[in-house]
């Protein structure tokens, strides 16, 4: 989700908040800090029955997506292509738990089913995202040579 600063102040007093985007940031990242937020947002109003189990676990997934996708983008895609892919196959395999743990908290009345359907829309955009950004990273990857080790993937 993009940075909000506040630009004007409402008449109480409470800044009012303009979304904007980071220009070097990643689509993959803004879709993965959307996700996040939303999970943040909609897991505030469960049932407390649910706050030690869907609730912290749809937080630390949703977490834990976007720190392995900035670690990835950090990882030179010469030297440290190993790390990188693992850290983009990773996340990939935590945005498919993520919708599987939503759509299980939705089946035990945690998530309305509104809130699965943003959730699982948001998850696959991610996916998708960070799929093609997987094999643009296979195009751009340098051969091996001819007795070395295979690529990573």
């Amino acid at each position: 989700m993009p940075r909000k600063r506040p630009r004007k102040f409402q008449k109480s007093g409470v800044p009012v908040f303009v979304e904007t985007k980071k220009k070097s940031e990643l689509t993959v990242v803004t879709k993965a800090k959307e996700l996040c937020s939303y999970i943040m947002t909609v897991t505030q109003k469960s049932p407390k029955q649910f706050r030690f189990t869907f609730v912290t676990r749809l937080q630390n997934l949703a977490l834990d997506v976007i720190e392995r996708i900035y670690r990835a983008n950090e990882e030179h895609l010469v030297t440290g292509a190993t790390r990188r892919i693992e850290f983009q196959r990773t996340a990939l395999t935590d945005l498919k738990l993520l919708a599987y743990i939503a759509e299980l908290a939705m089946t035990q009345g945690c998530l309305l089913p509104k809130q699965f359907e943003e959730i699982a829309k948001l998850a696959t955009d991610c996916q998708h995202l960070l799929g093609a950004w997987i094999n643009s990273d296979k195009k751009r990857m340098p051969q091996p040579h001819r007795g070395g080790e295979p690529a990573p993937w």
